[in-house]
């Protein structure tokens, strides 16, 4: 109750300080973007109260009073993540940090910092040209892309923003004349193009020049930041929200640059609601605001890390700035979910403002606050929600759980990969089945400058990267990203509940002539320790081609069925192009019999199961060939490859047994599972038996046609007559006591 009391007295504190809105000239007091006076006067009566609020204004202070020890730099610009560019970014981070700390605090060492910084721009920014080194980007003039010039004057303005009162007439005048107006001008005007881009570069200009104008009282810039440079919405913040996002707030680029998005997303919503709350940016499209946090936070793994769909790390998680931003603001203002307090865990802080100040107190008054463990969930993409989506299938809780997902949605713009139907595994506290993410050492100087490596292209993006099929070793649309872009793929069904979970998805068009149909079901049978992942992958064409379906893996392989031919004296590489070029092969072999691969990651064995079918090759590669500068990471895949016209991929991951080296214990290293079958397939349904030792079976059945969870279908395949209700069906799974499931 009194966490609402705080918010209702800040909304109210809020609402009270806004007079005649934009058109009345902000006739309002500073600060008026991130936080006010009366926020940072409650949040000084609560120190001592709250830990999370304690350890986040405990750690802010370390900082800053660093900051304040060590001789003030304001170099030239200089390369892009060198010593320059780093330069400019701690010192904005500063700044923004001792603008709050002098809000919260009064201390007058604090402004006097923002002061002298500010000052030291002022005397360098007005001689500055374009950067020299933009290597055709669109260039700021700190820093070599303008995107970085934008989240400079974001958090500088609010930095600014915090010590207005402070400053004199004069300081003010002069910091505004020499940095903030001509740094948001070159933003708007030289930067048009990356203004109004629908991207996120586009979302932090329009943020840094709308807050700017709330500030420096310019409603022009404020039109523009929403609207456009045009003024008529085909641009502008709420562009940005209409195209960016789908109907459930998926990010079209991806998890990893959502959290990136975010961070100025919710900045500039605070100013806008703090300045002009009868916009009502946080209602807009259904509040849109709200849905991008859960979308976001909903798709990481157990542990808080994001999948790394597109171009990503393999370990931004949700303490990223943007995120810890985003779950302060959705809590305290959309009624204060409990369930994020399971988030603000993971992230161990809070903002500095009355959001924060909400969360910290709630979270410290909580009865017991949960665990991050989010159910099974889908998401649409694109803007009108009609671009395929992501699914994740999830069993179990917390950092043990498994998580399954698959992505069929849209490109994802400049950062996409030709991955479409692709999946991942999460399971036993890891990225068990994996993406290579993104092939850049971000912010690495010595590494290309920090930026995206030139195998980012070669191999990163491309189809046999990922784990999905690749035809005739080309990747989808041959790695043309204007076509990707005009494609995505289609949803056939999703069913996350009980201990039987499904998801299925089309891809077609990606290659000439061939359809694709991926089937994945998460299955807890209490018969085996772990839930497993059965994968049905169909292709479908009237024409032969070379079927490469790879899994890339972590860990030591332990035990195969296969005879492997091992290449030890020499290695060539596994192709010539499309990623195949940085692909060494390491090993082969040829059956026509059942695969089976086990491997071990971490604590837990995992055995892949593979229905036979007629010269199938087993190829263990290493990426790594034709990487003369040691720019990729040296990691291990299995690639089963066939020749068809029409074929049904069916395999079973199994998750079995448990390794602790210091104690010298291995349980269950061989797999619980025998053998996978395909009973059948054709344009109607899918048929496939999964057998255990002790010869118990599952028989699954899964519909090609349309999605109609209510239609009864019936094949016949070999002489056996198969019937169920619904998009698929699974007989023969052993449910635990207490669970429900219906075949």
């Amino acid at each position: 109750m009194m966490y609402y009391m705080i918010r209702r007295a800040i909304q109210i504190g809020l609402c009270g300080l806004v007079v005649g809105g934009l058109e009345a000239g902000y006739a309002q007091q500073h600060p008026r973007l991130f936080i006010t006076a009366a926020e940072a006067a409650a949040i000084r009566q609560a120190i001592g109260h709250y830990a999370l609020l304690d350890t986040t204004l405990g750690q802010v202070r370390v900082e800053v009073e660093a900051a304040l020890s060590h001789p003030m730099d304001v170099p030239p610009p200089g390369e892009a993540g060198g010593y320059a560019h780093e330069r400019h970014k701690q010192n904005y981070r500063d700044m923004y940090k001792a603008g709050l700390l002098f809000q919260i605090t009064g201390d007058a060492r604090y402004a006097r910092f923002v002061r002298d910084m500010l000052m030291a721009y002022a005397a360098m920014y007005p001689e500055l040209g374009p950067h020299p080194r933009s290597e055709r980007q669109v260039p700021g003039k700190l820093f070599h892309q303008l995107l970085n010039e934008c989240v400079w004057l974001v958090h500088t303005v609010i930095a600014y923003d915090a010590i207005y009162n402070w400053l004199s007439e004069e300081e003010r005048a002069h910091i505004e004349t020499s940095v903030l107006r001509p740094m948001a001008s070159w933003i708007v005007n030289e930067g048009a193009r990356e203004f109004d881009k629908i991207h996120n570069h586009g979302i932090w200009a329009v943020a840094a020049v709308g807050m700017t104008g709330y500030v420096i009282e310019e409603p022009e810039w404020v039109e523009k930041a929403l609207y456009g440079t045009k003024k008529d919405g085909s641009a502008g913040f709420f562009a940005q929200l209409d195209q960016l996002f789908s109907p459930d707030g998926y990010y079209v680029e991806g998890p990893y640059y959502a959290r990136y998005a975010l961070w100025p997303l919710f900045f500039f919503a605070e100013a806008i609601e703090r300045n002009e709350p009868e916009r009502g940016i946080y209602a807009y499209r259904d509040s849109i605001l709200k849905k991008a946090l859960y979308a976001t936070v909903q798709t990481t793994f157990p542990d808080g890390v994001f999948p790394p769909i597109n171009d990503a790390s393999l370990t931004m998680n949700v303490k990223a700035p943007g995120v810890v931003l985003g779950t302060n603001v959705v809590f305290a203002r959309y009624g204060g979910d409990a369930a994020l307090l399971g988030v603000v865990r993971e992230q161990g802080q809070v903002i500095l403002n009355g959001a924060g100040l909400a969360v910290a107190k709630a979270y410290a008054e909580a009865a017991a606050v949960p665990q991050m463990t989010w159910p099974s969930i889908e998401f649409t993409d694109g803007a009108d929600g009609k671009r395929g989506g992501i699914g994740l299938l999830r069993a179990g809780t917390g950092r043990q759980q498994t998580v399954v997902l698959m992505k069929y949605g849209a490109h994802g713009m400049g950062h996409g990969h030709f991955d479409k139907l692709h999946f991942m595994l999460y399971d036993g506290g890891r990225q068990v089945i994996r993406d290579y993410g993104f092939a850049r050492f971000i912010n690495v100087e010595p590494k290309y400058g920090g930026r995206y490596l030139p195998e980012n292209n070669s191999y990163a993006k491309q189809t046999i990267a990922h784990n999905t099929v690749v035809v005739d070793e080309i990747s989808q649309n041959r790695a043309d990203p204007k076509i990707a872009e005009t494609l995505s793929g289609e949803r056939h069904f999703f069913d996350g509940k009980g201990p039987v979970q499904a998801m299925s998805a089309r891809a077609n068009g990606y290659w000439p002539g061939v359809n694709m149909q991926r089937t994945l079901l998460l299955i807890e049978d209490s018969r085996l320790d772990y839930p497993v992942v059965v994968d049905l992958y169909r292709v479908v064409s009237d024409s032969t081609h070379q079927y490469d379906y790879p899994i890339h893996f972590l860990g030591q392989p332990i035990w195969t069925n296969v005879r492997l031919q091992s290449y030890t004296e020499q290695l060539r590489p596994l192709g010539a192009d499309y990623g195949y070029q940085h692909i060494w092969k390491e090993a082969q072999a040829r059956t026509d019999s059942v695969i089976q691969f086990t491997w071990l990651d971490g604590h837990r064995y995992y055995t892949w199961t593979v229905a036979a079918a007629p010269a199938t090759q087993v190829i263990l590669g290493r990426i790594g060939a034709n990487d003369p500068h040691f720019n990729l990471r040296r990691e291990p895949l299995i690639l089963v490859r066939r020749w068809a016209k029409t074929h049904l991929f069916a395999s079973v991951i199994e998750p079995h047994g448990y390794f602790h080296e210091a104690r010298e214990v291995s349980l269950q290293a061989r797999p619980q599972i025998k053998t996978v079958r395909v009973v059948g397939h054709n344009e109607a349904a899918s048929v496939v038996e999964v057998v255990g030792k002790g010869g118990w079976r599952w028989t699954i059945m899964v519909t090609n046609g349309p999605d109609n969870p209510e239609a009864r279908h019936t094949v016949t395949f070999g002489g056996r007559t198969f019937t169920w209700t619904g998009n698929y069906a699974v007989e023969g799974v052993a449910v635990a006591s207490g669970s429900s499931f219906h075949d």
